[in-house]
C-alpha cells in the first residue's frame, strides 16, 4: 500500500505544514503546482527533498484558485482545464528534473478532484491534459470515478482517504458537512488498516462500503498531520502490510 499527502502548499511567506517531516513518513508526495497553492521556490524544496528521501513526486493540479485554496467550484471550459493542467504538470515536472526527479503521476485537488470523480467532460479533460504529456503517467482518484470511464487506456489508480468521511456511495462527505474531516488518531489508524487489509470503510450511516485501493491518503494540512501520518505507516507495517509506492 502507497501512502500519500498533500505537501508545498504553502505560498511565499505563509507556511502550510511541515514537508520536511511528512516527506520522511510518505511514500508519495502530490505537491501544489501554484494554482491552489505553492510557488516556484516551494515547489524545488518538496522536490529536492522527495528525491533526496526517495520519495515519489506526483502532480496535484488544480482549479486556477489561489484565494479558495482549489477548494471553491469553478466553472472551466473542457479546452482551457485541458490547457491549465498541462501547464501546471510541465511546470513541477521540469523542477523535478531539474533535481534529479520526475513527476510519476497526477492527482487533482480539492474541487477538480471531486468534480472528476461525478463529471465525465471535466474528467476527460484532465485525462487529454496527461495523454499529451506522457501518456504514461497514471492519474490517482477515488473507485468508481468518472476517469475510469474517460481513461481510453490511461492507467487510473484508486486511492482512499485515511481521515475523511464516506458516503454509502463511495464519495468524500463535503467538507461543508460537520464530521467531514477525522481528526481522532486512534479512528483514523483503525480505518486505514482497514482500507488497506479488508478493502473497505464505515460510511457515516454505519453501512460498509468496499474500496478497493491502490494508496491511502493523509492531508498534510490538518492538524499533527505529521503524527498522525507516522501513526498510520506503523499500524500498516504491524499489520504486515508493505508500504511502497503505487507508480
Amino acid at each position: 500500500m502507497d501512502i500519500n499527502a498533500d505537501l508545498g502548499e504553502g505560498f511565499g511567506r505563509w507556511v502550510l505544514g511541515d514537508d520536511a517531516a511528512l516527506l520522511d513518513v510518505v511514500t508519495s508526495a502530490n505537491v501544489a503546482c501554484g494554482f491552489h497553492a505553492g510557488d516556484p521556490l516551494i515547489m524545488r524544496r518538496v522536490c529536492a527533498g522527495a528525491v533526496e528521501r526517495g520519495v515519489t513526486i506526483g502532480a496535484q493540479v488544480s482549479y486556477r484558485d489561489l484565494a479558495g485554496f482549489g477548494r471553491r467550484e469553478m466553472e472551466v471550459a473542457a479546452e482551457e482545464l485541458t490547457a491549465e493542467v498541462l501547464y501546471q504538470l510541465a511546470a513541477l515536472d521540469g523542477i523535478a528534473r531539474a533535481e534529479g526527479g520526475r513527476v510519476a503521476y497526477v492527482k487533482p485537488h480539492g474541487a477538480l478532484y471531486n468534480r472528476v470523480v461525478r463529471d465525465p467532460e471535466q474528467a476527460r479533460a484532465v485525462v487529454d491534459a496527461v495523454r499529451a504529456y506522457d501518456p504514461g503517467l497514471p492519474l490517482l482518484t477515488l473507485p468508481g470515478s468518472a476517469v475510469f470511464g474517460v481513461a481510453d487506456g490511461l492507467k487510473v489508480v484508486a486511492e482512499c482517504f485515511a481521515d475523511r468521511a464516506y458516503t454509502p456511495e463511495g464519495r468524500l462527505v463535503s467538507r461543508r458537512e460537520p464530521g467531514a474531516v477525522i481528526h481522532d488518531r486512534g479512528a483514523v489508524v483503525d480505518r486505514a488498516v482497514r482500507m488497506a487489509t479488508r478493502g473497505s470503510v464505515v460510511a457515516v450511516d454505519g453501512s460498509e462500503v468496499a474500496l478497493d485501493a491502490r494508496s491511502i491518503c493523509v492531508h498534510g494540512d490538518t492538524p499533527g498531520a505529521v503524527e498522525l501520518a507516522r501513526a498510520v505507516r506503523a499500524a500498516l507495517v504491524e499489520a504486515g502490510v508493505k508500504v511502497e509506492p503505487f507508480a
